[in-house]
């Protein structure tokens, strides 16, 4: 009992720290959160997972390895997603002077779907679920704070967790859905303390996409020329 535990709360923080770095995913949550509140906000970290969850069966069923096999293909799903950022960059851009938690919003679900392909068309997560992705499916060791990006080499052998246990699956998505809520309520909290906060959320969010959208084109077009 103590056994899944341990690999369940270790799992809590592996999402975590997994979810948490800034990036596009988290710029797509912020720039949701504060325009449209905590709920759209909240769909967009459940895209986001929701992709995880798809490249988690994709893993278990071997698909995703199989991938691994055609670089061209990864490339081409770079250069999606890249063009996907800077599109979304400059609706985010639009938004940083237009009228913030408007009644004019079509559809509730466009920040689940935003997420979820930018999630999908994302190299990052495409490279851990080719990786470590993988490993937390068989027995094995993993060190979990070292998986994260930017400061894994300080946090290098701090939590090293037995791999291959359901228990630690689990903890992993939930690590992930209680930042997919948490950080939204965040922004929300500070937004209405904060008159300006949302145009500057939108803002950073509409240079966090365009500089990611850029980096993944080159990296798309680089491997494939």
């Amino acid at each position: 009992m103590v056994g899944l535990l341990g690999s369940a709360l270790a799992g809590v923080v592996f999402g975590l720290a997994l979810a948490a770095p800034p990036g596009p995913m988290n710029a797509v949550i912020a720039e949701e959160s504060v325009v449209r509140g905590w709920d759209a906000g909240f769909r967009a970290g459940l895209g986001a997972l929701t992709a995880d969850a798809t490249f988690f069966v994709l893993a278990f069923l071997g698909v995703v390895s199989f991938v691994e096999q055609f670089p061209t293909l990864q490339a081409v799903m770079v250069g999606v997603g890249g063009l996907l950022m800077l599109y979304f960059a400059y609706g985010a851009a639009q938004e940083v002077e237009g009228t913030f938690r408007s009644e004019g919003v079509d559809d509730d679900s466009t920040g689940f779907r935003r997420a979820f392909v930018l999630a999908l068309t994302n190299p990052y997560q495409i490279l851990f679920w080719l990786t470590i992705g993988v490993g937390l499916l068989e027995p094995g060791r993993v060190d979990v704070l070292a998986e994260m990006p930017y400061v894994g080499s300080d946090l290098a052998g701090l939590l090293v967790v037995e791999t291959g246990s359901p228990a630690l699956i689990v903890g992993f998505f939930l690590g992930i859905l209680l930042w997919a809520s948490g950080f939204p309520a965040a922004l929300v909290t500070a937004e209405r303390r904060v008159e300006s906060f949302a145009p500057v959320v939108a803002g950073v969010s509409a240079l966090v996409l365009g500089g990611f959208g850029v980096l993944f084109l080159w990296d798309a077009v680089t491997t494939l020329f």
